[in-house]
């Protein structure tokens, strides 16, 4: 564990997961989570369709997919998960057994994995840090709630330009500035927003050419007309 704590002390004490424990107690809190922290190259496959639901991760560096194969192969991304985040964390809390979800990395990463048996049915009592732990876990999973429903917000949205815009408005208004990057390439926003990529990119250039946005790649930049 003190490897752990030493490269990423600072970035786990600011982890909401770990919110109320002294910074001298992480290594020990640690410990008792059984973590391991392993590197994954872009696109390598973390945990598949399937596998056990015995952990809950943490991207400490990079970015992560959460994927999602309906019967006929078709691909779809439910969440984009950045660095700092937790990923499996309701399917632990709702006793799922089996991952329901494949999970990617979208660039190269490294990736914290604590035991969710350990984190979820602890049984010392004299562990003084579970409450705070399930405490911080609950505020999390609710977040998270709040994130599907604005997803599901989108979703339900007529039209391609409505589902682009009503995204990249929220995008801005998290970021607190009109141009910012999106944590997806364009395939991987068609996916996201549920639509064909070839009508959202002309959505996308229509708007550019109305004076509504400017883009390039994942960078775009909301404009007022004229």
């Amino acid at each position: 564990m003190s490897e752990i704590f030493a490269s990423y002390g600072t970035a786990l004490q600011k982890n909401p997961l770990f919110h109320g424990i002294p910074q001298a107690e992480l290594p020990y809190v640690l410990e008792k989570l059984n973590a391991h922290v392993r590197q994954y190259k872009k696109e390598e496959t973390i945990r598949h369709f399937g596998d056990a639901v015995n952990f809950i991760g943490i991207v400490l560096e990079g970015d992560i997919h959460i994927l999602q194969d309906d019967y006929y192969g078709n691909r779809s991304i439910t969440a984009s998960v950045s660095a700092g985040a937790l990923f499996a964390e309701a399917f632990a809390c709702a006793g799922i057994t089996e991952l329901p979800v494949t999970i990617v990395a979208a660039t190269d990463c490294r990736i914290l994995t604590v035991s969710s048996h350990a984190l979820l049915q602890a049984t010392d009592e004299a562990w003084a840090y579970h409450t705070v732990l399930i405490r911080n876990l609950l505020g999390i999973v609710a977040r998270k709630n709040m994130y599907l429903n604005r997803k599901l917000k989108y979703t339900l949205h007529k039209t391609t330009a409505e589902k682009l815009l009503a995204y990249l408005n929220d995008q801005a208004k998290e970021k607190g500035t009109n141009a910012f990057y999106i944590p997806f390439n364009r395939q991987q926003l068609a996916d996201y927003l549920g639509v064909e990529r070839s009508a959202m990119s002309a959505e996308i250039s229509k708007l550019a050419s109305l004076g509504l946005l400017e883009t390039r790649r994942s960078y775009f930049k909301l404009l007022k007309p004229e």
